[in-house]
């Protein structure tokens, strides 16, 4: 199933894909949806980042199978920093080189704390393509990274949530300007969907509509003003933004 926020005229509005149409939702994250009426063409309508998370995490050191060595460890993102489909990435060109990063986002249905492995298949409500845009020249100055991280449109998130993936082995390809510059898959991520949860509700609480950005796989590419990022996960599709200067 596939689920989205798209603008309207009455404002943003949840909606699910079916018979060709997004169909208006009254909850997106309840067990069995309620369809409230009006339906929207595929081809007219204006995605928003699917989700509007209140928490919004990226996996560190999650990028290899050598991170392992590694603790496991989050760092947070401003929830202001994310974007929908064709909104601009804002590049500050003084504060250094700029990348981009694709990962597979997971999308929280329902709160949950101290989940253990069994119980987060049901937490999940779905996964969504993630590109954690970073200024890595701060990442130095400030091991917090807030320089580095928060960024106005630094998260692009959508084109929408697919509810049925297996995020074991999801291919990644990051394309700028229409050429791809790196490609890998979620099997290259030092600990899977499960381990992350685990360990981050065993700290803190997540809630429906919290994304997890789960790591980057070495799936990064540079970009400045002017360029256009794609990042593409086979069975969710691909998301596009382009860049601008501040």
């Amino acid at each position: 199933m596939r689920l989205a926020r798209i603008a309207t005229d009455s404002g943003p509005r949840p909606v699910c894909l079916r018979d060709g149409r997004w169909h208006e939702v009254a909850d997106p994250f309840a067990d069995t949806l309620t369809f409230t009426g009006p339906a929207h063409d595929i081809d007219g309508a204006r995605l928003l980042a699917p989700s509007e998370p209140r928490v919004l995490l990226g996996m560190a050191h999650n990028g290899a199978p050598g991170d392992r060595d590694l603790p496991l460890q989050a760092f947070m993102k401003s929830a202001r920093t994310v974007i929908g489909p064709e909104h601009p990435i804002v590049v500050d060109e003084r504060l250094g080189k700029v990348v981009v990063e694709g990962e597979l986002a997971v999308v929280i249905r329902r709160t949950c704390r101290n989940l253990r492995p069994e119980n987060v298949p049901s937490a999940i409500l779905g996964y969504a393509i993630g590109n954690d845009v970073t200024a890595v020249e701060q990442i130095a100055l400030d091991d917090k990274l807030t320089q580095a991280k928060h960024g106005d449109g630094f998260t692009p998130l959508g084109p929408w949530i697919e509810t049925d993936l297996d995020p074991g082995d999801v291919p990644i390809a990051v394309r700028v300007n229409g050429v791809t510059v790196a490609e890998a898959s979620t099997e290259q991520l030092a600990w899977n969907v499960s381990e992350q949860l685990v360990h981050l509700t065993r700290y803190l609480t997540l809630g429906p509509g919290d994304v997890v950005l789960t790591g980057c796989p070495f799936t990064s590419g540079p970009v400045e003003p002017g360029d256009r990022a794609e990042i593409t996960l086979d069975g969710i599709g691909t998301l596009s933004n382009p860049v601008r200067a501040l």
